[in-house]
């Protein structure tokens, strides 16, 4: 496969004003020269009529990158086409007939791995790179690409040859010329390590969050006002509000964007016990959604009971006192709470910045650089673990730790793809886009 010369469309189908082709792989420069593409700088763009079996296909800036100087480390290059539909099928079919094969999904940055261009970290950051709907998305994505993720696992898993080395020197050479309990100096660097390891986990919701939307959901008693106020967040007319106590059955979510960060907002059932096997079914979904997300807001009107929402309700959640405009106090149950009136309008403002607020609070910040997916996590806390154990084990003998630390050095390696990388490259790389 790494021998065959690929290509593929790297901007959108359809019309457009230009469409670009990109090609990589050792068949590069004579399927250029066949088009009529010859005499080209490396690295310069050139204008080319491009022209096969005859036909005319398009005049084209035609871009050429040796190896290994290109984004796959092989001979690549790239074809500037007008982008009519017409221009790109000519194009495709005098590539083919060539012998150069369209690109499976992800394969230029497949490529690029394999040619050590970047490690797995940074290839996924590629990916979320090219699906970066917020800022806060495309600067987490920028972050990783640039290494600092990698360089972090990089640390981790120098301190733990460093620990492997001292434990290995007492085991390997007994009879030499080493300090005694060498292996015991190795404590403090696990402990150090256990610690980093501990708050990597701890915050490792944080980048997928970011990454994916954090979930917000409103919780509440029938007729809180859980609707109108949905339908006021999301600034249109998403969700079917009724005076009918019940009328919300299911889960409604909507995607939005506060405060540059992606956000998953869902108007639930109001919690209550109900004989109506439909109304139960979504009071049920409604609880598991309350109990899954990252934030709750506690939808209250005047002269509502606390009712079995107040079960679901955590520390740092907000208690929203609807209707406002109907006058009455709303009880705040220890929780903060914002008095807002979906009507009116009022307060909403105030809620959208409170909102925003905890985003940040939540999403930004921390000296570790965020987890974006949850294979990194799972090997975080596989790596964990395993130096936990060999902490332990150095109290019993050197020989218990060094299995225990060789595991915990190969779970990190398996994030940046440092060995044992060919079980996961599939998973990785076929999320990606097809020229990508």
């Amino acid at each position: 496969m790494m021998q065959d010369t690929i290509f593929a469309l790297a901007t959108p189908p359809g019309r457009g004003a230009i469409a670009v082709m990109r090609l990589s792989g050792p068949g590069v420069d004579a399927a250029l020269t066949a088009l009529g593409a010859t005499r080209l700088k490396p690295r310069m763009a050139s204008v080319r009529d491009l022209a096969y079996a005859g036909d005319h296909i398009d005049q084209a800036l035609v871009l050429r990158f040796v190896a290994p100087h290109s984004y796959t480390g092989e001979d690549s290059a790239e074809l500037h086409l007008h982008g009519g539909r017409a221009v790109v099928e000519a194009a495709s079919g005098a590539l083919i007939a060539l012998g150069v094969r369209p690109a499976e999904p992800g394969e230029f940055t497949r490529r690029a791995f394999q040619n050590g261009r970047m490690d797995l970290a940074q290839a996924e950051a590629v990916a979320d790179l090219i699906d970066a709907e917020t800022a806060a998305q495309a600067r987490q994505a920028l972050g990783q690409l640039d290494g600092k993720l990698s360089e972090t696992y990089a640390g981790f898993r120098l301190d733990l040859l460093h620990a492997l080395a001292l434990v290995e020197a007492e085991i390997d050479f007994p009879d030499e010329d080493v300090p005694d309990n060498l292996a015991r100096t190795a404590g403090p660097v696990l402990d150090r390590l256990a610690e980093d390891l501990r708050r990597a986990v701890d915050t490792g919701r944080r980048g997928e969050r970011v990454r994916d939307g954090y979930r917000i959901v409103l919780i509440g008693e029938t007729n809180a006002g859980k609707s109108s106020l949905f339908n006021a967040l999301v600034e249109r007319e998403a969700a079917i509000v009724t005076p009918i106590a019940g009328t919300t059955r299911d889960v409604l979510d909507a995607d939005l964007v506060i405060g540059g960060y992606a956000v998953t907002l869902s108007d639930t059932a109001g919690l209550r016990e109900s004989a109506d096997p439909v109304e139960a079914e979504g009071v049920r979904r409604a609880r598991m959604r309350a109990e899954q997300a990252d934030l709750r807001l506690w939808v209250r009107a005047p002269g509502d009971p606390e009712g079995v929402a107040a079960a679901y309700a955590r520390p740092g959640d907000l208690v929203v006192a609807n209707k406002a405009d109907l006058g009455g106090s709303v009880p705040s149950g220890g929780f903060e709470r914002i008095e807002v009136s979906s009507r009116s309008g009022e307060g909403l403002s105030l809620l959208h910045d409170w909102i925003a607020t905890r985003l940040a609070q939540d999403l930004s910040g921390a000296d570790f650089p965020a987890v974006t997916r949850e294979r990194h996590r799972l090997r975080l806390n596989e790596a964990l673990e395993a130096v936990e154990a060999g902490r332990r084990a150095l109290d019993a003998g050197p020989e218990m730790a060094g299995e225990d630390l060789r595991r915990a050095a190969e779970a990190l390696s398996r994030v940046t793809g440092a060995i044992g990388v060919e079980d996961i490259l599939g998973e990785v790389f076929s999320t990606f886009c097809i020229g990508k």
